[in-house]
């Protein structure tokens, strides 16, 4: 009998381009979704409104680049919370940026990073970055159908974890303020909320929030209303704003109720206009990489040379620089400083006259271009190339998660089939980039009589693909054992880790993830079905199938 291994790699690299599995479990997006949609049709406005926000894979990234992101963070916070920084920073702020915010420091920053063979930069820092609930339901709905992926995904623990932190963050930014009662309501307040691409996420904030004991109201600003004292909307009395709008000094006559409450400290706000001065405004970029500006502040030298090194060259867009920034337009990326969501940035080998006329005349930055990651999505057989970015959430200068942004095009977009918030998978151990074993991951179908068969990968990859079956497994249940396993001279010399489940194969040979066996309630280590492990004399028949040739 032939076993055939997978040949999917062992560094990030090769995985991102030669891992074709499907994680992404429909089924168990679908049950993700319905147990925190209490009756309301979350499903398909998530089909309807954002059908490109879930990638179908993993992006994997090595653990010294999710370190070194943490260490970028961390130092930027450092430096952001410096008395001489926010000086510098406020002094050429809009007024509204210097008002205290009753101690809210600012929920769900996001720092956007390129990473793309040994380059690693900070390309962005948001406000209000959107996404983090989706993807704790897309944590809850990953396939792990590779023994050696699935250690390195994340899991319902983490998602878990990550939902208790959220509603953990806007208790702190409430109590941030002294008020010495708890958090009661909260206003999540966008421009027509119900019209956002996001509003799925408004909804799963909504439920988060009303799980956790507390009220919370979605609501345009034109629907507050405030009497000198007290801020309402739909008239409920509102004690923190979870701010999603894109007014980011609250500029505009819409937000004038709003901006009345919060300049009379009578709610929190969060994320607010002083903590978009101090990091997410697009000019704070520029500063970053002002060497002499750091220098000035007082920044010691290691977390100088951490930033400037991470930060891509950051200028404004001048009359007085245009001929230079043209001549060397091909290495840049031009942002507008109000920007949000990639709106109106430009790569700068796409530049026409016409768009470069209209960037001298605007308010723009220039970057100096860092290529983002790349990702092959599958099936296999029609690979494409997609581009990916890496958001740390980050809430108090620490990191709370990190996914990646699939997409193509000029910027993330969530408009590209195939595309959308991917999981990180972060390889350790023996996978790490540099190590100089060999792993491969075998598959087998174990039936009710004893019967071993040998999974081909490329067979299992058409199978999770949606491609059927061989006639001869169409309407059987399968135990599947998939072993990873150390190579010695590419031959299988032991296995390294285990995993047990029941598959489906249809009546039309199309393959599914079953049901776990009776009795299979509390799942073991690594996610393993104990209803699917094989028998002693299976074992040994697993064993000699897969070292006969060895």
């Amino acid at each position: 009998m032939q076993v055939s291994e997978n040949s999917c790699g062992t560094t990030a690299d090769a995985l991102n381009t030669a891992c074709f599995c499907i994680t992404l479990d429909p089924r168990a997006l679908g049950h993700a979704v319905e147990s925190v949609a209490q009756g309301f049709e979350l499903t398909s406005l998530l089909q309807s409104r954002c059908p490109y926000v879930f990638a179908g894979q993993p992006v994997f990234i090595a653990p010294t680049w999710l370190h070194r992101m943490q260490e970028v963070v961390a130092t930027i916070e450092r430096l952001v919370r410096s008395e001489r920084w926010q000086q510098t920073v406020l002094a050429s702020a809009p007024p509204i940026a210097r008002h205290e915010p009753m101690g809210a420091s600012g929920v769900f920053f996001g720092y956007d990073f390129h990473l793309e063979g040994d380059q690693l930069g900070l390309v962005e820092i948001n406000t209000n970055a959107g996404g983090a609930l989706l993807n704790t339901l897309l944590a809850r709905a990953q396939r792990q159908c590779c023994s050696g992926v699935q250690p390195l995904s994340p899991d319902d623990r983490g998602a878990d974890g990550f939902e208790a932190a959220i509603v953990r963050m806007f208790q702190q930014e409430w109590a941030a303020g002294g008020s010495a009662r708890a958090l009661r309501t909260i206003a999540l307040v966008d421009r027509t909320p119900a019209e956002q691409y996001l509003y799925p996420e408004f909804l799963l904030f909504q439920r988060l929030f009303q799980a956790a004991g507390l009220d919370c109201v979605i609501a345009d600003p034109g629907e507050l209303h405030f009497d000198g004292q007290v801020l309402s909307a739909h008239g409920r009395p509102i004690d923190l704003v979870y701010n999603r709008l894109t007014d980011f000094y609250l500029e505009d006559p819409t937000s004038s109720t709003l901006r009345e409450a919060y300049l009379a400290d009578a709610i929190t706000l969060t994320p607010n206009p002083r903590a978009y001065a101090l990091q997410a405004d697009k000019r704070r970029l520029i500063q970053l990489t002002d060497r002499a500006l750091l220098d000035a502040l007082g920044v010691d030298a290691a977390m100088r040379e951490l930033i400037v090194a991470h930060v891509p060259q950051t200028v404004a867009v001048t009359p007085a620089e245009a001929e230079a920034l043209w001549a060397k337009r091909r290495q840049l990326f031009f942002k507008p400083v109000s920007g949000y969501g990639s709106r109106g940035a430009y790569r700068g080998d796409k530049l026409t006259r016409r768009v470069w006329e209209d960037i001298l005349h605007g308010d723009y930055v220039a970057q100096t271009l860092i290529a983002p990651g790349s990702r092959q999505v599958g099936p296999a057989a029609a690979a494409r190339t997609m581009k990916f970015d890496l958001r740390a959430y980050v809430y108090a200068g620490a990191v709370q998660w990190i996914a990646a942004r699939v997409y193509q095009g000029q910027t993330t977009n969530f408009r590209s089939e195939g595309g959308g918030f991917a999981p990180v998978y972060s390889l350790t151990g023996a996978s790490q980039p540099g190590a100089s074993a060999r792993h491969a991951s075998y598959t087998f179908l174990l039936g009710d009589d004893g019967d071993v068969q040998a999974l081909p990968h490329a067979l299992y990859q058409a199978l999770i693909h949606a491609e059927p079956a061989p006639p001869a497994l169409w309407g059987m249940r399968y135990r599947l054992a998939d072993w990873y396993v150390a190579l010695t001279d590419e031959q299988p010399a032991r296995v390294v880790r285990e995993w047990y489940g029941w598959v489906r194969i249809d009546e039309e040979g199309h393959f599914h993830p079953a049901d776990a066996g009776p009795g299979a309630q509390a799942r073991g280590p690594d996610n393993i079905d104990p209803t699917a492990l094989p028998t002693a004399a299976e074992r040994q028949r697993l064993q000699d199938t897969l070292f006969a040739g060895a």
